[in-house]
C-alpha cells in the first residue's frame, strides 16, 4: 500500500507542477494591451495590490454581488487556509511553533469548508441563472472536494486512524525512504480523492486560484488618460512615456 501509494504521489506531484507552471507561464506572457480594469479602478500601482489583497482575502467582488454566494465562498476558502496549514505538521519535524499553535483549530476548518462546500452546491442545485449555467464538471469538481473534506472529518470524528503512521509515511515521501500507510477506508479514499485533484486542477476551472493575479480587470491601472495603450504588433506603436 505505502508503495504503490508513493509512486502515485511522485507522479501526480510531478504532473501537477509542470502542468500548473505552464498556465502560469501563458497567463504570464499572453498580451493584454488594452485597458480593462474593472471601475472605479486605482490609478497607482500601490492601489492596484491594495485592491488585489482585497480581493483575495476578502472577496471584494463577490460581496458586492452576492451576500449568500460571498459567505459560502468565503467560508470555504478561509476554512482551506486553515486545514492546508494545519496538514503541515504531517511534513515537519519537529512541527513548526506557528503550526503547531493553530492545531485546534483544524477541525473547525474542515467543518467550514464542508458547510461552504454544501452551500455552494445548493446554490447551483436550486438558483435557476446559476443552474442554468452549470455543467456537469461543477458538479463533479464540487462533489469530489466535498468527498474529501468528509472523509478527513470521518478520519477524525468517526474512525480515528494512526496520525503517527500518516506522518511517518508524508515525511517518508519527501525523504525518499518508503514508510507504510495504514489502510484504513478512510485514509484510502481521503488519498485517492486527493491525488485525483492533484491531476485535475492544472485543466478544471480551479485554476482561478492563480489566475485571478493575472486578470487585466484587477492587476491593471486606470491610466488611459495619462499613458497611450497600443498593441505590441503595431507598426507605428509608441506610447507616451
Amino acid at each position: 500500500m505505502g508503495i504503490i501509494f508513493s509512486v502515485l504521489f511522485y507522479a501526480a506531484s510531478v504532473l501537477f507542477v509542470v502542468a500548473l507552471g505552464r498556465r502560469i507561464f501563458k497567463y504570464a506572457t499572453t498580451p493584454a494591451p488594452l485597458v480593462i480594469p474593472t471601475t472605479p479602478a486605482p490609478m497607482t500601482w500601490l492601489g492596484v495590490i491594495g485592491r488585489m489583497l482585497r480581493e483575495v482575502v476578502f472577496f471584494e467582488s463577490l460581496f458586492k454581488g452576492n451576500k449568500w454566494t460571498w459567505l459560502f465562498g468565503w467560508l470555504f476558502h478561509f476554512g482551506m487556509l486553515i486545514v492546508l496549514v494545519e496538514h503541515l505538521r504531517y511534513v515537519s519535524e519537529p512541527v513548526w511553533f506557528w503550526v503547531a499553535s493553530i492545531q485546534w483549530l483544524g477541525p473547525y476548518g474542515g467543518m467550514a469548508m464542508f458547510v461552504g462546500l454544501a452551500g455552494l452546491w445548493v446554490r447551483r442545485l436550486v438558483v435557476d441563472r446559476v443552474r442554468y449555467i452549470s455543467v456537469l464538471s461543477d458538479h463533479l469538481m464540487l462533489g469530489l472536494m466535498v468527498a474529501i473534506v468528509g472523509s478527513g472529518l470521518v478520519m477524525v470524528y468517526v474512525f480515528p486512524t494512526d496520525i503517527v503512521m500518516v506522518k511517518s509515511f508524508m515525511l517518508g515521501l519527501i525523504k525518499f525512504d518508503w514508510q507504510p500507510l495504514p489502510s484504513d477506508p478512510p485514509v484510502v479514499v481521503h488519498l485517492v480523492l486527493t491525488l485525483v485533484l492533484m491531476i485535475i486542477f492544472p485543466f478544471s476551472k480551479l485554476l482561478h486560484a492563480p489566475g485571478v493575479f493575472f486578470s487585466p480587470t484587477r492587476n491593471m491601472r486606470d491610466n488611459p488618460r495619462e499613458r497611450r495603450h497600443t498593441t505590441g504588433w503595431r507598426s507605428d506603436a509608441h506610447p507616451e512615456k
